[in-house]
C-alpha cells in the first residue's frame, strides 16, 4: 500500500472518564476519541467498567469505523470507560496491538491505554518472560501492564503498585489506568507527552489533549505533572507526586509543531499560538522576496499565517484539501501515485499563477510528498517556490513515540540544503532554528525533548530498535502459521 504523505506520526491518544453524576461514560469517550483522532488512526478501543467488570471492544480502523452505532448499543453503560486511539510506532499494526489492554489476574481487573515509547522494553520484556510471562502483543503497553500487574502482587494498592513500577519502567509513557474502582492517570518524570484533567458534572476526565475535554463539555482542570499519578475514585481527586522530580522535563517539541491539534493547550501554552509563533521565526531568519505565503494543510496553515504577519507578505490559500479521501491512497504504479497527491491536495491557480511563492510546511522526513507539491505549484504557474520549515532539520532516530526509526531516509541527514533545494526543486529552503524552536511555547521553564533535531537525548536509548526483536519474533511466527 502506498502512504500518501511521508509525514511524521505520533503514536497514540488517551482518553478516560468516571462518572459520578450523570455522565455517559461510553458515549464521552467516544466523542473523546473522535477528538484525539488525529493522534492515531490505524486503531482503536475502548474499556467499560460495569460494576468491576472490565470488558473492552477495540479493532483495526478509524473511531467512525470501528464503533458503528451496532457496536455502540452492545457496550455495556457503566461507570467507568477509557479509550485509545493508534498509531503503531513499537508493535506492528495488528488487532492484537489494539489497545486499551484488559488485564485479568489474581488481585482483579486492570485495563491500560498507553501514549508514549519505552526504551527499556526489550530488557523488561526478557525478564517478565524468562519468568513466565506469556505475550500476546508486540507492543511494549503490555509490558507496561505485565511490570504494574507483577507489582501488584505485593502491593497494597494499584496506585502503589504502579508507582513501584514507575521506578523500573524507562522512556516515554502517559497511561490511563482502570481498575474496578479507580481511574488513574500517570505522566513519565520527564513529561514526553501530554496529558491533562478536567470536569463534568462533578465527574472527572482525562485525556491527551484539552480539546477533547472541549468536545465532551469538559471544563479544563490541569495537566497531569511530569511523574505525577493522579487517583479518581469515591473520594474525588488525590495525588502523588512520589515520581516528581526537580530534574528538568523534556516535553517533546513536536507536539507544539505537529502533533496536538491547534485549538488544544499543552502545559499552559496554547498550540495554535506556538505554530503562528514559529512562523514568525522563520521570517526573521529565512527572509526573502516574495509576492504571497501559503501553508500545507493543515499543518503549515498557522505558521503561514505567523510568517505573512511578521514578513507584511500577504497569506493566501494555495491548496484546497479533499477531506474526504482518508488516510491513505492504494496507488501500486508510479502514474498513480502521482495522481493521488492531486486527489488530496489542489492548488489555487489564481493564488499563485505569475507569483513568487513562501510555501510554509511542518517539516521534511524523507521530502517524497513535499517534492509533489513544489511540483503542483510550478504546474500551476508559480514562478518561484521558496520553501519554509516550521520544524529544524531532523537528523536523529526517535525512541519516545514517533516512527523515525533511524536517520536512514531522512532528507536532511544525507543531504546538504543545497543538494535538498535541488532535489525539492525549490528556489530556497530555510529550516527553523534550534535555537528558536524552543522558544515556541509560553511556559518557558518548561523543558523540551529536541534529540531528533541535535542527537541530545534526556534518556539512555536502547541499542538497537526498540521493537526490532520482537517484532521478528511475530513475523516468523506469523510465517510459520501460513506453511
Amino acid at each position: 500500500m502506498y502512504q500518501l504523505s511521508d509525514k511524521l506520526h505520533e503514536e497514540c491518544g488517551v482518553f478516560g472518564v468516571r462518572n459520578t453524576g450523570n455522565v455517559d461514560v461510553v458515549s464521552c469517550t467516544y466523542l473523546g476519541l473522535y477528538a484525539l483522532q488525529h493522534r492515531g488512526q490505524e486503531s482503536c478501543g475502548m474499556a467499560i467498567n460495569d460494576d468491576g467488570v472490565i470488558t473492552g471492544y477495540k479493532d483495526l480502523g478509524l473511531v467512525s469505523e470501528v464503533f458503528t452505532k451496532e457496536a455502540l448499543e452492545k457496550l455495556p453503560s457503566g461507570n467507568m470507560a477509557i479509550g485509545h486511539c493508534r498509531y503503531s510506532t513499537a508493535g506492528t499494526s495488528t488487532p492484537i496491538n489494539a489497545q486499551p489492554l484488559v488485564i485479568r489476574h489474581v488481585k482483579g481487573n486492570m485495563a491500560l491505554a498507553h501514549n508514549g515509547n519505552l526504551t527499556n522494553a526489550n530488557e523488561l520484556r526478557e525478564e517478565l518472560e524468562l519468568c513466565g510471562g506469556i505475550f500476546h502483543t508486540t507492543s511494549d503497553t503490555e509490558v507496561i501492564a505485565y511490570t504494574i500487574t507483577k507489582e501488584r502482587l505485593s502491593a497494597s494498592s494499584i496506585e502503589e503498585a504502579i508507582g513501584n513500577a514507575m521506578d523500573k519502567i524507562k522512556g516515554a509513557y502517559s497511561l490511563v489506568i482502570m481498575s474496578p474502582k479507580k481511574l488513574i492517570g500517570v505522566r513519565d518524570p520527564l513529561g514526553f507527552r501530554p496529558l491533562c484533567i478536567g470536569q463534568i458534572d462533578g465527574s472527572y476526565v482525562i485525556a491527551s489533549e484539552s480539546c477533547a475535554l472541549d468536545t465532551v463539555g469538559a471544563k479544563f482542570v490541569r495537566d497531569v505533572k511530569p511523574g505525577e499519578i493522579v487517583v479518581i475514585d469515591d473520594a474525588g481527586l488525590r495525588s502523588i507526586e512520589d515520581h516528581c522530580s526537580d530534574c528538568k522535563k523534556a516535553a517533546c517539541v513536536f507536539e507544539f509543531i505537529y502533533f496536538a491539534r491547534p485549538d488544544s493547550v499543552i502545559d499552559g501554552s496554547c498550540v495554535h499560538t506556538a505554530r503562528q509563533r514559529a512562523g514568525a521565526f522563520l521570517s526573521l531568519e529565512h527572509p526573502v522576496q516574495a509576492d504571497v505565503v501559503i501553508g500545507v494543510p493543515d499543518s503549515g496553515l498557522d505558521a503561514a499565517v505567523g510568517y505573512a504577519k511578521q514578513s507584511g507578505i500577504p497569506y493566501d490559500v494555495g491548496f484546497i484539501k479533499n477531506k474526504y479521501i482518508g488516510r491513505t491512497f492504494i496507488a501500486p504504479h508510479q502514474s498513480e501515485r502521482e495522481s493521488a497527491l492531486r486527489i488530496k491536495l489542489n492548488p489555487i491557480s489564481s493564488t499563485v499563477r505569475g507569483k513568487r511563492v513562501i510555501l510554509i510546511d511542518d517539516s521534511i522526513v524523507r521530502g517524497t510528498t513535499s517534492k509533489r507539491i513544489v511540483k503542483l505549484l510550478r504546474e500551476a504557474g508559480a514562478t518561484e517556490v521558496h520553501m519554509r520549515v516550521s520544524a529544524p532539520p531532523f537528523l536523529h532516530a526517535c525512541y519516545f513515540g514517533t516512527d523515525i526509526k533511524s536517520s536512514e531516509h531522512l532528507i536532511a541527514a544525507n543531504n546538504t540544503i543545497k543538494e535538498m533545494e535541488e532535489m525539492l526543486d525549490v528556489d530556497s529552503l530555510g529550516f527553523l532554528g534550534i535555537d528558536n524552536v524552543t522558544k515556541l511555547a509560553d511556559n518557558a521553564t518548561f523543558g523540551f525533548c529536541t534529540a531528533c533535531f541535535t542527537g541530545d537525548y534526556p534518556v539512555p536509548i536502547p541499542t538497537d530498535a526498540p521493537d526490532a526483536k520482537f517484532e521478528k519474533k511475530f513475523q516468523e511466527a506469523k510465517a510459520a502459521e501460513k506453511k
